[in-house]
């Protein structure tokens, strides 16, 4: 097929996506919630064809020599698979985000306004490695009324493609069109491309990935972008923090799920808290398996202990790799995730209240802790459901993305005659 058949293929797909929303925008609650446990039953029945499909992938991307992070995202394994499926479940017992009245009131010459919640329409879900984002995405895209268009990554074309064909297939047998899921089953990134620009079918583009591919999108899109953002996380440990706490927050920010964009990348420690604590925090480390890449001052406690580099500061390692940087207060911390940090999830772990009040008002970030792991930055842990991606931007949307954030604002006007 050449590119300019293929081009013809995926606006026709855009097309049918928009004719579908029309169809969706008026399907009942009901119908959508059907729709979602009938999917969900359909994933966990053929688990094994999907698993099956992973493998392919994971094998190409072997061969490919991807990297261990890359791999675990890509990786499907049965309780996944269930993970996911079950999201689709709470999905469908969230409350329905659409036709909710937000405000009502009746001008002086009896004409009534209603602020109602509306679809946004069309969705294009640009991301990367991460098979559960095809399921998420599209079951918040079909419970909030919108049609969806996939453009995954050809990493896991096979395990997407297989995805899409049982979601559409279990729609099949509802009230729900099958068009409002389309997947774009090409490995060509000029597909991706002419997504950008197809203002006229696409109401908005949602990019899910590295940052390459998020500022690709942001920097050429002629749709409008709802951005997610990479995660430079850090987690600052006061001079009045617990040391059980610092740890165990720090150890599970970590370790629980290193290449995700919530884990923890650095560690700022005050210079005090370090001074009496650099044994324990020291074995916890090592106890992990977390490889340490710190300051001068660091080394003055751990003499083998890399140096981290400027740009150590500023990127994600995706792994069990860790900065860790001694700061002299608060605002020493504040000032170093001000210039590195990626406005994604921040933490302290303090005692002092006052403290922590500085830090949860002045760190600029969607979202923000106090003694607590930023783990939680996450649709799922939330109670969303699922989350579609992790706003970093400020308009419209910021954090995890639920069903509230795939809507937007209809005013309703009914009158009787009524002239300006």
């Amino acid at each position: 097929m050449s590119i300019l058949e293929e081009r013809i293929d995926i606006e026709a797909q855009a097309i049918k996506a928009k004719k579908a929303a029309k169809n969706l925008s008026i399907a009942t609650t009901r119908e959508k919630d059907d729709a979602l446990h009938t999917m969900a039953k359909t994933l966990e029945e053929r688990l094994s064809t999907i698993l099956e499909a992973n493998e392919e992938d994971l094998r190409n991307g072997e061969e490919k020599g991807y990297e261990a992070a890359f791999m675990d995202r890509l990786k499907l394994t049965e309780a996944r698979v269930r993970d996911f499926a079950n999201g689709l479940r709470e999905v469908a017992e969230l409350e329905d985000p659409t036709d909710v009245t937000k405000s009502d009131w009746t001008l002086e010459n009896g004409l009534n306004a209603k602020e109602m919640t509306v679809p946004l329409g069309v969705i294009g879900m640009i991301y990367e490695a991460r098979p559960n984002v095809t399921v998420d995405a599209t079951g918040l895209a079909l419970k909030s009324g919108n049609a969806i268009v996939l453009k995954g990554g050809s990493s896991a074309i096979n395990t997407n493609r297989v995805l899409v064909e049982m979601m559409r297939e279990a729609l099949q047998s509802t009230t729900i069109p099958a068009e409002t899921i389309q997947f774009i089953d090409s490995t060509d990134r000029e597909a991706t491309q002419q997504l950008f620009t197809m203002k006229e079918h696409i109401d908005v583009l949602i990019p899910r990935g590295g940052g390459a591919l998020i500022n690709a999108v942001v920097e050429q899109a002629t749709v409008p972008v709802l951005e997610t953002g990479v995660g430079n996380c850090h987690i600052y440990v006061d001079k009045e923090a617990d040391l059980n706490k610092s740890l165990s927050i720090l150890v599970n920010a970590k370790t629980d799920r290193p290449a995700v964009c919530n884990a923890v990348e650095t560690l700022l420690v005050h210079k005090e808290w370090l001074e009496q604590n650099h044994q324990q925090l020291k074995e916890t480390l090592d106890e992990n398996g977390i490889i340490p890449h710190g300051d001068a001052t660091l080394q003055q406690y751990w003499p083998d202990t890399a140096l981290a580099t400027e740009e150590e500061w500023a990127n994600e390692y995706l792994s069990k790799h860790i900065a860790i940087k001694t700061v002299d207060d608060v605002m020493d911390a504040i000032d170093h995730i001000e210039t590195y940090g990626t406005k994604h999830s921040e933490s302290i772990v303090t005692e002092n209240k006052d403290t922590a009040e500085t830090f949860l008002k002045l760190v600029d970030a969607a979202a923000v802790y106090h003694n607590a792991s930023t783990r939680f930055t996450d649709g799922g842990a939330l109670g969303f459901g699922a989350e579609i991606g992790i706003s970093t931007q400020k308009l419209h949307a910021r954090g995890p993305m639920g069903l509230p954030a795939l809507t937007t604002i209809k005013y309703v006007m009914t009158g009787d005659g009524q002239i300006r």
